[in-house]
């Protein structure tokens, strides 16, 4: 048992499971996207698509970017947020009025991260990496999909016998920002979930929860 808590496996557990089940779930909207798009071809008298041109189908495109568009955008705002507002009796919030080790001043040590160590403007980039890269993927994901969905857009407005629209014309359209609004929601609607029952419930062992024996109102440290 012990080689086993020492193992790779057990260490990135957490990471491997997710990252497993993103792959999966992943294919599976790949070969699920790729006998919708192909039915909906047929409906219309038209060939079908091979997979492996589906890849590059605006339809695969824009129905991925456009859910992880969303995913980033909510962790980088929950990251960013809980920087400044609190949410009494929440886990997922900074104590009310307190201040926590991840508020301090780095202090350079021999084991410490080289942004740190170096200091400067590296140390101040690297005190806000973790929103940064959030608000990056969400700007690539957000292009990606703005990408998708309008080659997917054009595709059907060529078989409709209609002009194709440009990226700074389709933009402004209902579709699009429909695709996005629809998933945002949600995912403000997931934190708003998770940060208000973990006032009231408990899941024994998991971090994101309290000590089950912990008052409602208090807020953990």
């Amino acid at each position: 048992m012990s080689n086993y808590k020492s193992s790779f496996l057990y260490r990135n557990s957490l990471s491997i499971v997710f990252l497993l089940m993103m792959i999966l779930t992943l294919g599976g909207q790949f070969l699920t996207g790729w006998n919708e798009k192909n039915d909906e071809l047929e409906e219309k008298g038209l060939s079908p698509i091979p997979i492996t041109q589906y890849f590059t189908n605006g339809h695969f495109i824009q129905a991925t970017f456009e859910n992880w568009e969303s995913e980033f955008l909510q962790m980088a705002l929950y990251v960013f947020l809980t920087v400044y507002l609190r949410q009494k009796g929440s886990s997922q919030s900074k104590p009310i009025g307190e201040k926590t080790d991840v508020d301090k001043e780095p202090e350079p040590e021999p084991n410490s991260p080289w942004p740190v160590r170096k200091g400067g403007i590296l140390l101040k980039l690297y005190s806000h990496s973790l929103s940064i890269s959030l608000f990056m993927l969400f700007i690539i994901s957000f292009t990606l999909h703005l990408y998708g969905s309008l080659k997917d857009h054009n595709h059907d407005q060529v078989l409709k016998g209609l002009q194709p629209d440009t990226w700074t014309s389709y933009i402004g359209q209902a579709r699009f920002w429909f695709e996005s609004f629809q998933n945002w929601q949600s995912e403000f609607l997931s934190i708003a979930a998770i940060v208000l029952f973990t006032v009231w419930f408990r899941e024994k062992g998991s971090p994101e929860s309290k000590p089950v024996d912990m008052p409602n109102d208090e807020t953990p440290s």
